[in-house]
């Protein structure tokens, strides 16, 4: 799965405020992730991230 700083990750469960798109800060065996809702920040590990993505939405810095 190719994720990249800067991308909007949409997934299946929504974050406690209600939003489920989040932008991706840091990426390794841990994402850190912003929520676009709230501005929240969190750290998750990679494989359970991976599984909860609906859709990613590039950021266009090809």
């Amino acid at each position: 799965m190719q994720i990249a700083v800067g991308d909007v990750l949409v997934m299946k469960k929504n974050h406690p405020c209600g939003g489920n798109r989040f932008q991706v800060l840091r990426v390794g065996m841990d994402f850190k992730l912003r929520c676009l809702g709230c501005g929240r920040e969190m750290m998750l590990p990679r494989s359970k991230a991976e599984k909860n993505i609906k859709r990613i939405e590039q950021s266009g810095e090809d």
